[in-house]
């Protein structure tokens, strides 16, 4: 498996605080980092260093992370890029239906903001197929979990819910 080190990751995110946040979180795991502020700056860093894996807000000015998504998609090479989606609007209406169709369509994997910064390298990692540590791998796991958990949740009807309120209230430690 390849060392972190030799991997570049493009955050495109226009909050820069946040890109501040995951640029620090990456260099500190050994990536090279590269930073966009949204899709159209996005797309023209990747024409000019393609990144091993792009992690990938979903609402943001000029270029959404769906429609920087679509033109991705249209390059054979660049649609073979991994993706994590980092967002903190994952469930209201200005994301949810770009969630929707980016994680049916590819990705998969994605982060709600505020993102820890142990499941977001050990996510990435897993992407990527490099080495983890097992704290790594079972963060990444729970991340997984998480994600599917809340998309069950998302289509589930009110009464199933209530019951898995009881389970989750009476579970032991």
């Amino acid at each position: 498996m390849d060392h972190a080190g030799k991997k570049k990751i493009l955050v495109i995110d226009d909050e820069e605080d946040v890109r501040r946040f995951l640029s620090t979180a990456l260099d500190e795991a050994g990536f090279d980092v590269i930073l966009a502020f949204d899709g159209v700056e996005g797309l023209e860093m990747v024409k000019k260093n393609r990144p091993d894996l792009i992690s990938l807000d979903l609402v943001m000015p000029k270029h959404s992370g769906a429609k920087f998504h679509r033109e991705l998609m249209k390059n054979k090479e660049w649609a073979k890029i991994p993706i994590i989606i980092v967002t903190g609007h994952a469930r209201d209406e200005l994301g949810k239906a770009d969630l929707k169709e980016l994680t049916m369509s590819a990705p998969g994997i994605y982060l709600e903001k505020p993102v820890k910064p142990d499941n977001y390298i050990a996510a990435i990692k897993k992407l990527l197929g490099l080495d983890t540590t097992i704290e790594e791998k079972e963060a990444a796991e729970t991340v997984e979990l998480q994600n599917e958990l809340k998309n069950l949740v998302d289509s589930t009807d009110k009464e199933t819910l209530r019951k898995i309120k009881e389970l989750l209230r009476n579970k032991k430690p």
